[in-house]
């Protein structure tokens, strides 16, 4: 897209939080893509930071009038985006992360495969990488672009052609898309992308991946930060069915990380009255480190270690399954007391 003619303009919207870290590479890789400036709108929907991320964003629309800052007051990630949304005047609509960098051609490409295939979303592949590479941090970029750490989600482990799938990371949506399938669902604190783009895949909307086009997603870089983060898309997968009231918005690789922590926990509760029935708790986790074990000598290299590659692994999988578990707590709780 050399020139403007006919170039349709787009709206990019950027959920922040304390982002101060990380909002100035993403702002600079959208300035400097290959879609003309005079097309193009920035709304960074900021969630009252107590850093220095607004006064960042400030700066940028100094100089950029087209960077717009809008309070998100409630904090909450979906109110964001749909303040964004209903703010927005572009003909599709990117829902991007402040986490994350773009390649040049992100938005050129994303926009002619969604008016050349008739998409209502379509998104590309996301590579993960940390800002300050060390031994620890290079170790659980490792980890989270494992399908043994995040799962067979296409838009992570990418493909060899355009595929329709039922969900895409930081994707380019029709603006029409919000009117015919509704906003993100404010009630969903994490998963609301991907239970939007279920449901547009659910009522017959088409999401495609574009393999031709990349971002970069910098993870967390310690094992506190990971586990917390993990620990809430856990929660908020039990959340989002109980919300929702269906599975159909998640996938089965969800709940794997569950069913993993309960083949632990449960043995061990019941063990108190049946003894023998501890050895499957036994036989669960001998399996699962015999695996984590194999995995990260496969995944060694120079700039990771064994050591910091199974701490990642279990990190990863505990934090998300314990995350699970006490979802489906807090969810019981919910019951209970709407019953009262």
């Amino acid at each position: 897209m050399k020139t403007t003619h006919n170039v349709p303009v787009i709206s990019i919207i950027i959920p922040t939080l304390n982002e101060e870290r990380y909002i100035s590479f993403c702002l600079d890789s959208i300035l400097e893509a290959e879609y003309p400036n005079e097309k193009i709108e920035i709304f960074v929907v900021d969630g009252m930071s107590e850093d220095s991320t607004r006064k960042i964003v400030q700066e940028y629309h100094s100089k950029y009038s087209f960077v717009e800052v809008i309070e998100n007051r409630q904090r909450h990630t979906p109110i964001g985006m749909n303040l964004g949304i209903e703010a927005s005047m572009g003909e599709f609509v990117f829902i991007l992360s402040a986490h994350a960098v773009y390649e040049a051609n992100y938005f050129t490409k994303l926009v002619e495969n969604i008016q050349s295939l008739g998409a209502d979303c379509v998104g590309g592949v996301l590579l993960t990488d940390v800002k300050n590479k060390n031994t620890k941090s290079s170790s659980i970029k490792e980890v989270l672009m494992h399908k043994f750490g995040v799962g067979n989600a296409i838009f992570r482990t990418g493909c060899s052609d355009i595929t329709e799938v039922d969900t895409v990371a930081f994707g380019c949506y029709r603006k029409s898309v919000f009117y015919t399938y509704g906003l993100f669902d404010e009630k969903l604190i994490r998963n609301q992308d991907i239970e939007l783009n279920k449901r547009i895949v659910n009522r017959g909307g088409k999401i495609y991946l574009i393999p031709e086009v990349q971002c970069t997603y910098y993870a967390r870089e310690n094992f506190t930060d990971l586990a917390k983060n993990q620990y809430q898309n856990g929660f908020w997968n039990i959340l989002t069915a109980y919300y929702t009231k269906t599975l159909s918005s998640l996938s089965v690789r969800h709940f794997i990380p569950l069913l993993f922590v309960l083949s632990l926990f449960l043995p061990i509760s019941v063990s108190f009255i049946f003894p023998k029935i501890l050895w499957l708790a036994v036989l669960s986790l001998v399996s699962y480190l015999s695996l984590v074990i194999i995995i990260s000598f496969k995944l060694k290299n120079s700039s990771n270690s064994i050591m910091y590659l199974i701490i990642s692994f279990l990190t990863l999988h505990f934090s998300y399954g314990l995350g699970s578990l006490m979802g489906i707590f807090s969810v019981i709780n919910k019951m209970i007391k709407g019953n009262k």
